[in-house]
């Protein structure tokens, strides 16, 4: 009988890393972990600027991994890798380690000496007026804060030392497959690329002489390749994965996830995480007459039309941490996951209010000073339940304006498939997204972007 071959998905998100291996004759995941990567660390930008800590990201690869079992990884024959987009991590020669005993690699080791922290897509430090001195890409994609070409492009400006200091640069995941295949340069998916700025689908490369024109170190990007193809080999046994391993161009989270979700093409799917997305798949880049989505990479030449708030579970969070917090000032401190309970149980008892949230925390990528805000606020709506109701609405709401239903009934859209904890484990939100879209919304197997890692790699 002929020895079973699985596929190792790897995600490397915002706040967590998951890994998953996935059996392609069953599409059953045989094996999966995942861990907090509790990366973030201060930026001297104060809350302008968000940054990670790359090693205590590469250290969370690491645990995953070697805590699958040993049996199930030897039998691993490729790895599809994704991860947060956007973001942005510099680095040089010796940035990476093997870490031997007994002449047997254990594990691999980022060098933080050798290395920037991660700029992630949650940076704020790109400011409109700094964008808008910017020459125009020659893409049909803007360039906003927290874009890998943004973020560089304000290091050239304010910190012209520190780029010179640094070969190479990549996302977070375009680092690990390097340092996974020993690559000489790293190389980066169409998807990643995209999402940086100044990158051109179409002609599937970069605006070089645009960014040539503003004296920016061009050799810092990382070489293309098409979503779905290998960048290397893994250079070393690892955890028991063979030596020789083809490992995939890191792909982006979003599209993986996607690719574990669909069912069908009359599918939209809807992602409430830290942040939040309504996406469906398009063959071709076409004028939809709304100014809010965007056509990113997908897989087979298609494109994902994808309404991207900056505003979702992060938006909650916030306000149940604000509870917490004055729980604790009137001597009475109560545990988050009772905050939550009880916030739901409250919020789906609620009537409709007039009360009316934007919940505009962060900005919009569209809308950069966009604050939150509260409206029509009366003796009648001030309850807990419809707070937290109109709140899980505006969320909805603000997507609604961002993708109009109107989209999704052109596109022939039949339900929306669910997905994302903050979205699962809500029911008020869910309520909200079928009222807002007048369609079902459903909760099938799919969404992990690591399984869908996998499923690109096939």
């Amino acid at each position: 009988m002929a020895s079973k071959q699985y596929i190792l998905g790897m995600d490397i998100g915002t706040t967590s890393v998951k890994v998953c291996v996935y059996d392609p004759e069953t599409n059953e995941v045989v094996a999966k972990q995942n861990k907090d990567t509790a990366a973030n660390i201060p930026s001297d930008q104060g809350i302008e600027g968000n940054k990670q800590d790359v090693p205590k990201i590469v250290s969370a690869v690491h645990y995953c991994v070697s805590r699958l079992p040993r049996d199930v990884l030897r039998h691993v024959t490729k790895i599809g890798v994704c991860g947060q987009m956007h973001g942005v991590v510099l680095w040089n020669d010796g940035a990476w380690e093997k870490v031997e005993k007994d002449g047997i690699v254990m594990r691999f080791e980022a060098t933080r000496e050798k290395m920037s922290a991660l700029y992630t897509w949650q940076d704020t430090r790109c400011k409109p007026d700094f964008l808008e001195s910017l020459p125009k890409p020659d893409s049909h994609l803007q360039c906003y804060s927290g874009y890998g070409c943004a973020t560089l492009l304000w290091m050239l400006k304010h910190k012209p030392e520190k780029l010179k200091n640094f070969k190479y640069s990549g996302t977070v995941q375009d680092f690990v497959v390097t340092m996974l295949c020993a690559l000489e340069t790293p190389i980066m998916s169409d998807q990643n690329a995209a999402s940086w700025g100044y990158f051109n689908t179409e002609k599937n490369q970069w605006n070089s002489d645009i960014l040539k024109s503003i004296d920016f170190p061009v050799n810092l990007l990382p070489k293309i390749a098409k979503s779905g193809e290998f960048a290397g080999k893994l250079s070393t046994t690892w955890n028991g994965i063979p030596e020789g391993t083809p490992v995939s161009a890191a792909l982006g989270d979003l599209q993986c996830s996607m690719l574990a979700t669909l069912e069908n093409e009359q599918d939209a799917v809807l992602n409430i995480s830290t942040s939040a997305q309504l996406a469906i798949v398009v063959k071709n880049i076409t004028d939809m007459g709304c100014k809010t989505i965007e056509h990113l990479p997908y897989f087979k030449n298609n494109y994902l039309v994808v309404a991207a708030s900056l505003n979702g579970g992060n938006a909650l969070a916030t306000f149940v941490k604000m509870l917490q917090q004055w729980m604790l000032e009137l001597g009475a401190p109560i545990p988050q996951a009772k905050v939550w309970e009880k916030l739901i149980a409250l919020g789906l008892e609620a009537p409709q209010s007039s009360m009316k949230i934007s919940p505009l925390l962060l900005g919009e990528r569209h809308d950069p000073t966009a604050k939150a805000s509260a409206v029509n606020i009366d003796l009648s709506n001030i309850q807990l339940g419809q707070v937290f109701r109109s709140l899980c609405d505006g969320l909805v709401e603000n997507l609604h304006f961002m993708m109009p239903k109107e989209i999704l009934r052109n596109a022939n859209i039949k339900r929306i498939v669910g997905n994302g904890s903050g979205l699962s484990r809500n029911a008020v939100l869910q309520r909200a997204v079928e009222h807002y879209y007048s369609l079902p919304l459903e909760f099938t197997s799919g969404g992990d972007a690591a399984k869908g890692a996998a499923i690109a790699v096939m």
